[in-house]
């Protein structure tokens, strides 16, 4: 059986950090700590996830002809990833994420698209063939930090390919109707969730209606993301809300990456849907532990011990 391949198409960033010991917004200029510079982005965090969880990890998206560049790149090159299908944004700078962590660790980030945005033919058309010679067992996981003509292309050829696709879906204004049915799972977080169904997540319930309408309009798995760490996911057989762990914030950056890139790496290892919401939840809780994003990401058998805990707390919503 060849080995397994996680395709990851979505934003590549340049990250700058920092810890503020007000909230962003108390004053006019805010003294800052612990500055550190990172490779960062949706798609660079799971198709590093994909790497350290021992698959082949493909990352598919745009970077500028900068400096900047090799930030985004240089880590996810030593981890194992394979970046051959990261293209150049010619005359254009790599994407900057600019982010603030305060003292409750929810962190505030400021994104500047740059080169994820700048996709001309050349590169959609390379990142297509990148899609059309993977074989399975295979999954893509994408999100729309690039534009939704790349992100729906990439589906309909992975798709053709009979490859599962997993959606992230920021930003949700930048995802179009038909993009749903090419799904085979979403994870939206509430406010997304929101955006998407068009009405406001308060409470457990209402997670589970939103996951019922995605469902509705195509997708095979919906997986609604809470704000206290849990989710609500929806794979058919009703709502199954799923707790979050007992940890101690530190920094949320990246935490959202790491519940889908490790939701999807479970799927694509044959996990049933239920268990690999539970590694998900498990990825994002341990994930806020520690400062940054990929440094702070878990690794297979934190994710397991917790994930095992979760699935014994879990609990069904509604008559399955």
């Amino acid at each position: 059986m060849p080995r397994p391949t996680l395709l990851s198409l979505g934003s590549i960033n340049a990250d700058f950090q920092v810890r503020v010991d007000q909230p962003p917004g108390s004053q006019e200029t805010l003294l800052a700590h612990d500055f550190c510079r990172l490779a960062g982005g949706k798609a660079s965090n799971t198709a590093w996830l994909g790497a350290t969880f021992g698959h082949r990890s493909l990352l598919l998206g745009r970077v500028g002809d900068d400096e900047l560049a090799e930030q985004a790149l240089g880590s996810l090159r030593e981890a194992g990833v394979d970046i051959t299908g990261v293209t150049q944004a010619k005359g254009e700078p790599t994407a900057v994420s600019m982010i603030m962590v305060p003292p409750d660790g929810k962190k505030h980030i400021v994104l500047a698209t740059n080169a994820n945005d700048c996709w001309d033919d050349s590169a959609t058309a390379a990142m297509v063939r990148q899609i059309e010679r993977t074989e399975s067992p295979a999954c893509l996981v994408v999100n729309c930090e690039v534009p939704a003509a790349v992100v729906l292309q990439a589906a309909k050829a992975a798709r053709g390919k009979d490859i599962p696709v997993v959606l992230d879906p920021s930003f949700p204004d930048r995802v179009p109707d038909e993009l749903l049915p090419c799904l085979y799972a979403v994870t939206p977080n509430t406010s997304e969730a929101q955006a998407l169904t068009g009405r406001e997540i308060q409470n457990l319930q209402d997670a589970a209606w939103a996951a019922r309408q995605l469902r509705d309009r195509g997708v095979r798995i919906a997986c609604v993301k809470l704000g206290d760490g849990g989710c609500v996911l929806d794979a058919g057989e009703g709502a199954l809300h799923v707790p979050p762990g007992e940890v101690r914030p530190i920094d949320s950056t990246g935490a959202g990456d790491a519940f889908t890139g490790v939701f999807a790496i479970a799927l694509l290892e044959g996990r049933e849907p239920h268990e690999a919401a539970a590694w998900g939840v498990a990825a994002a809780n341990l994930a806020v532990t520690a400062y940054g994003s990929k440094p702070a990401y878990p690794d297979r058998q934190q994710v397991c011990s917790m994930a095992a805990h979760l699935l014994h707390d879990a609990r069904w919503l509604d008559e399955r």
